[in-house]
């Protein structure tokens, strides 16, 4: 049997039990994995909130609009609208345009001072690809 003394890795307190067991008790279990993916869970989380702000600012720019608007980029940005922060990115081959997505929301520059506003083209395609299969 071994008698080698085993301590919590999250308090240092003496561990009784199982030789396996790395912590005292589910309390320091709880904090010392907290403790690792905190950096982790606060980048997620802060990115998380920049894609819902920005899609919030696009649902309400799109609001009444059945397909597309244009507006100045100007708007964008006196919403807040953070231009580094998107879901995916789709190149429409016929117009040249870059579409930035946030989640079903997206938007095109046509010019430096310009962009154009659209909703559900990506699931469009998807939709479009899928009855050609």
């Amino acid at each position: 049997m071994n008698t080698a003394t085993r301590t919590c890795t999250a308090c240092g307190n003496t561990i009784k039990g199982r030789v396996d067991k790395k912590f005292c008790n589910d309390h320091c279990r709880n904090n010392h994995n907290n403790r690792l993916n905190s950096d982790t869970v606060n980048y997620i989380r802060n990115v998380n909130n920049i894609l819902r702000r920005n899609r919030r600012i696009l649902e309400e720019l799109m609001e009444g609009v059945e397909k597309t608007v244009t507006l100045p980029k100007a708007v964008l940005d006196m919403k807040g609208y953070n231009f580094d922060f998107f879901t995916s990115l789709y190149l429409n081959e016929r117009t040249k345009l870059d579409y930035y997505y946030c989640y079903e929301y997206g938007y095109a520059f046509i010019d430096e001072e310009r962009c154009m506003l659209c909703r559900n083209i990506m699931s469009h395609l998807m939709k479009q690809m899928d009855m050609e299969q």
